[in-house]
């Protein structure tokens, strides 16, 4: 990825889709526009257009040491002198890897953080909030209230929100989430940062929270979409639910939803690679840290690793989608999920990593990409 501005002014994108045009105005860029995002189309009739990442591991397979290096640079634009204690939330379900990624970065130089992740998966502990993403295919979030005496103690008493998405459109998500926050009894918070891949939002959260508010973002711009209303709009699948589906979690045992200060790689420590092997680890829905961690060391160990993610995301075939598998989720839920741009034989080796038992995950997925299960036993 090219780290530098390849610009010498705006540089302008577009997307011809079924509903409309799309076209995207890029003002800045840490990297090379079409390194860090691409289109796509939404099966959604609330939305048509999709930004999908290059560097985020969920729709597109990405190495691990790409998607760190994002989380890295985009940490790396936060101030440091925010006051803290620092709460970090990444937004479920695209954001949550990403979100882990920029609270690692900033662990390395600062030890007043909490991650917490939003989630669309009740762990039938105690909520803190609610909080609706309008366009979404799935619109409500939740958060939990952390466990652990330390964690909750620092979260409840934190000055400072740093929230993470992949992108931010019209920031009326981060607008959301604030005000829940704030609704819920965090009245602590004294600044605000949002922290996107690619933010076209043009500065919102400030104009309509105030100056304690400010973005950072690899990618700055804006977007137009001029829809074409005569278009048939598509029938999205049923995705929303939020609930407990058959196969109960464990809040003991979760990473991310319940809140977490360390970043602790635990899982399927033997695994073995050869030199060169390829490699596709995939998370599954919300859960992906510790599979990217395992990614993470198995390319340090030499495999030639890709990282992706299981969704419940319904994305049209085209642009920057050329393959798609559906398969019902590990939930439990009767809600169908998807696998894109991965292709059955395309790797040597797959490795779906669940938090869920091994036989919630559909066995036609299993069967279509030769994979092997590998649960979360922490």
């Amino acid at each position: 990825m090219n780290s530098t501005n390849p610009m010498t002014g705006p540089k302008v994108l577009h997307a011809n889709l079924k509903r409309g045009r799309l076209e995207v105005e890029v003002n800045a860029s840490t990297f090379a526009p079409q390194a860090l995002f691409d289109f796509a189309e939404r099966r959604n009739p609330k939305r048509a257009f999709l930004f999908v990442s290059r560097v985020l591991g969920r729709h597109i397979p990405a190495r691990p040491s790409l998607m760190a290096q994002s989380f890295n640079a985009l940490a790396g634009k936060i101030p440091a002198d925010l006051p803290g204690p620092v709460l970090v939330i990444g937004m479920a379900e695209t954001a949550v890897g990403l979100g882990a990624g920029v609270h690692r970065a900033l662990s390395q130089t600062r030890n007043d953080c909490v991650y917490l992740c939003s989630s669309r998966h009740p762990t039938g502990s105690a909520l803190f909030a609610r909080f609706e993403e309008e366009h979404s295919h799935a619109s409500s979030h939740l958060l939990h209230l952390p466990q652990d005496a330390a964690t909750r103690d620092m979260m409840l008493n934190a000055r400072s929100l740093v929230l993470v998405d992949d992108e931010a459109s019209t920031g009326n998500t981060f607008i959301n989430l604030s005000r829940a926050l704030a609704e819920a009894g965090l009245d602590s918070i004294e600044r605000i940062v949002t922290a996107t891949l690619t933010d076209w939002s043009g500065d919102a959260v400030r104009t309509a929270m105030g100056d304690h508010v400010s973005s950072v973002a690899l990618l700055d711009g804006r977007y137009r979409f001029a829809e074409d209303l005569t278009a048939e709009l598509p029938d999205m699948p049923e995705v929303g639910s939020v609930a407990q589906g058959d196969w109960a979690l464990d809040a003991s045992r979760d990473w991310g939803r319940m809140g977490v200060r360390k970043h602790l790689d635990t899982l399927a420590p033997g695994l073995q690679v050869a030199a060169g092997e390829r490699v596709l680890v995939i998370g599954t829905s919300e859960f992906v840290w510790r599979p990217f961690l395992l990614a993470e060391r198995l390319e340090r160990a030499g495999a030639d690793v890709h990282f992706s993610s299981t969704s419940r995301s319904p994305i049209a075939l085209g642009h920057a989608i050329d393959h798609a598998l559906s398969f019902s989720d590990n939930y439990g839920l009767g809600i169908p999920n998807f696998l894109y741009n991965v292709a059955p034989g395309q790797f040597d080796r797959v490795l779906i990593c669940s938090e869920t038992p091994a036989a919630a995950v559909d066995p036609a997925l299993v069967s279509a990409l030769n994979a092997q299960v590998i649960v979360d036993e922490q």
